[in-house]
């Protein structure tokens, strides 16, 4: 009886603490990383290196130097030689750590045993991103970070930056006008499409651009958010009559830039321009960002009267998406479909989107459509997408990179109240006035009086 009570004092605790610590890995993995699984991760890693490494063949004969030095003062067996290991650098999710490679070896070397580090390590992934030549970077991440998405606190905004959502590698996905000027976001219904237009326009919304919309569904997605545009079409009809004036102001915009160019021959380099970017602040209009949901609308017609005005603004979406950049226009084309039956331009119109998103979509050819030109690995990523993960996507560009990404939530009433906060930032633009939508006033608050009046009786 005596040796069951020591038993049940000794293994209890033990016990109990074992079972809260797979408690709190499965259902709080943030508070487990730093306490327990980052102590664990390390001492893993610290203790192992040198055997993990020749295991997964990264390692190299060491130099006959080496070999002389070692057989005159020991008599230990001369080992392969691993990469270099830098300082061990704790993250909140995770580790970093830089490893110089020996002579021979390359960065892909290292990235095709990322899966091997990964379970000799206990960690949830490994990435290898090269820093310069023969030295890389291992970022080993402890815990799935796209199950339940937190940004990091140093994303912060800056003009047509917006950190949108997290990357699988616990880095941030920066939406990067400048450098990806345009892009296709494609998504079924409740795939997270419409959370990451929301980030999207809310991060913009406090920045110095001007939003135009065009949403066919009547302006279901993008009506909420109207304090903040300068610009909504809700109809075919008004998308029509919005793309000439967006033509007209980027050509008045190349005008510009042509009249800075013609300037003295004796003006410095740095002062002559192929785009607003280089015309001094007092100069350069304000960058517009064009938000186009549900783009199938503007392909399909329901007679052939239609047809001349499709061919039109598709013509018209194409001309932006080859001339915006230099003037300062950028396109977010969204959509739940694309593909080459939507009729002639669709395939011309992608060809100019450098940015790839896709969501859960409901058929592979949507998938091929976004991903398959840059990426064709990806497709198979895209269309693994489970419907009870909304928000998770695959990014990609042209250069054939891509990742999994996670949107945060974000309810519709705080980025409405977002963009109502900062409908001050609205741009003056004369020629989108009249499409400026109108935007219903809050009745203000009226509280009760503390003291309830009383009729007056005889």
């Amino acid at each position: 009886m005596s040796d069951l009570v020591t038993l049940l004092e000794a293994g209890g605790p033990v016990a109990a603490l074992g079972g809260g610590a797979a408690y709190t890995r499965a259902k709080h993995p943030r508070v487990y990383w730093p306490t327990v699984g980052l102590p664990i991760s390390t001492a893993r890693l610290l203790g192992s290196y040198g055997s993990v490494m020749e295991a997964c063949g990264l390692t190299v004969a060491p130099s006959r130097l080496r070999v002389l030095a070692v057989k005159a003062t020991t008599r230990r067996e001369v080992r392969p030689v691993p990469p270099r290991r830098g300082i061990i650098r704790p993250t909140s999710t995770g580790l970093r750590l830089r490893l110089r490679l020996a002579p021979g070896q390359e960065p892909a070397d290292v990235a095709a045993s990322a899966e091997r580090l990964r379970h000799a390590w206990g960690v949830h992934a490994v990435y290898v991103t090269t820093v310069k030549p023969g030295v890389v970077e291992l970022r080993l991440v402890g815990f799935d970070v796209l199950r339940n998405v937190r940004m990091p606190r140093k994303a912060t905004a800056e003009l047509l930056k917006v950190p949108v959502a997290l990357r699988e590698d616990a880095t941030p996905f920066v939406r990067d006008y400048r450098t990806i000027p345009h892009q296709l976001t494609l998504g079924a219904t409740l795939s997270g499409k419409s959370m990451y237009l929301r980030h999207l326009i809310t991060g913009l919304a406090r920045q110095s651009v001007a939003l135009v919309g065009i949403d066919c569904k009547r302006g279901v997605e993008l009506a909420p958010f109207a304090s903040r545009l300068s610009a909504l079409a809700t109809d075919p009809d008004e998308a029509a009559e919005l793309l000439p004036v967006l033509i007209k102001e980027m050509e008045d915009r190349y005008d510009l830039i042509k009249a800075r160019q013609g300037i003295a021959s004796g003006t410095p380099d740095e002062e002559i321009t192929s785009d607003i970017w280089g015309l001094p602040d007092s100069e350069r209009p304000v960058p517009i960002v064009l938000f186009v949901d549900e783009v199938a609308e503007l392909f399909l017609v329901a007679s052939k009267k239609d047809e001349e005005r499709r061919d039109e603004m598709v013509t018209q979406l194409i001309r932006l998406a080859q001339l915006g950049r230099a003037a300062g226009i950028y396109l977010e084309v969204c959509g739940q479909r694309f593909g080459a039956e939507l009729g002639k331009g669709a395939t011309m119109l992608r060809a100019q989107l450098t940015g790839r998103v896709c969501h859960r979509v409901n058929d592979e050819a949507s998938a091929k459509m976004a991903l398959g030109d840059i990426a064709p690995e990806a497709v198979f990523a895209a269309c693994a997408i489970a419907p009870e993960l909304p928000g998770l996507a695959v990014a990609g560009d042209t250069s054939g990179g891509w990742s999994r990404i996670r949107t945060p939530y974000l309810s519709l009433g705080d980025a409405a109240e977002i963009c109502r906060e900062a409908a001050h930032l609205v741009p003056e633009l004369p020629a989108l006035k009249p499409f400026r939508p109108d935007t219903p006033v809050r009745p203000a608050e009226t509280s009760a009086p503390a003291v309830q009046p009383h009729p007056v009786t005889d």
